[in-house]
């Protein structure tokens, strides 16, 4: 369970630096980054419900 743990807070984390780099940048950020953002959201939505359910076997 811990596999899964690290691997969510490494996907919070390149979510934050995508969103810093954009907040930084002052316009609106390209397609592409705000998809990986997208994705990021998605992922970590799944991961954090799967392991609030119990439902994942050791890494």
């Amino acid at each position: 369970m811990e596999d899964y743990k690290a691997l969510l807070e490494r996907m919070k984390a390149a979510q934050i630096e995508l969103l810093a780099a954009a907040a930084k940048a002052r316009t609106l950020p390209s397609e592409g980054a705000l998809r990986k953002i997208a994705d990021l959201e998605v992922a970590i939505g799944a991961l954090e419900h799967l392991i609030d359910d119990g439902a994942l076997e050791p890494a």
